[in-house]
């Protein structure tokens, strides 16, 4: 008899342009929808004490969003660590990004130390940039990391990983 495969669940980091998300007419219905798959136990969202922190510049609303997720689980919680500063400052060094949106940097460093599948952000200026995207990946390479797949909340929408 074939054992039943059991279905890794995809790992979304989520910055706080996403949280911001749920709450913006432009972007609200993808956000939503996002956030709809997390209830659903489709996906497991990952966030940081970084989001934490530039949380706390938000609207009490937008602050207590996830506050209702983390009780109820699908959330996991990931460290801006002196590995995930280094390899941001990294980023700077090699000029994807300057020193003023280092945290952009970080929430990049930190989503691919941790291994996480897909990072997701509205930030189209500083993190969903194509070109950007491919500068990050080739300072992951030269320091030996892997690639990070760097998406919005709309094409994440019925992303699937592939567990053959």
């Amino acid at each position: 008899m074939e054992k039943e495969r059991i279905k890794r669940k995809l790992k979304i980091y989520i910055d706080t342009s996403v949280v911001g998300g749920f709450f913006e007419k432009e972007f609200d219905v993808a956000t939503k929808a996002l956030f709809q798959r997390l209830e659903d136990k489709e996906i497991i969202f990952v966030v940081s004490d970084l989001l934490e922190q530039e949380l706390q510049k938000a609207p009490q609303h937008v602050r207590e969003l996830l506050e209702k997720y983390k009780i109820e689980g699908g959330i996991e919680f990931a460290k801006l660590t002196d590995e995930a500063k280094t390899l941001a400052d990294c980023y700077v060094a090699e000029g994807v990004m300057t020193a003023k949106y280092i945290d952009d940097c970080r929430h990049i460093a930190i989503a691919t130390i941790n291994k996480i599948d897909i990072l997701a952000s509205w930030n189209f200026k500083h993190i969903v940039n194509l070109n950007r995207i491919r500068r990050y990946n080739a300072v992951n390479l030269m320091n030996g990391y892997t690639f990070i797949e760097i998406r919005t909340p709309k094409e994440l929408l019925d992303y699937e990983l592939d567990n053959d």
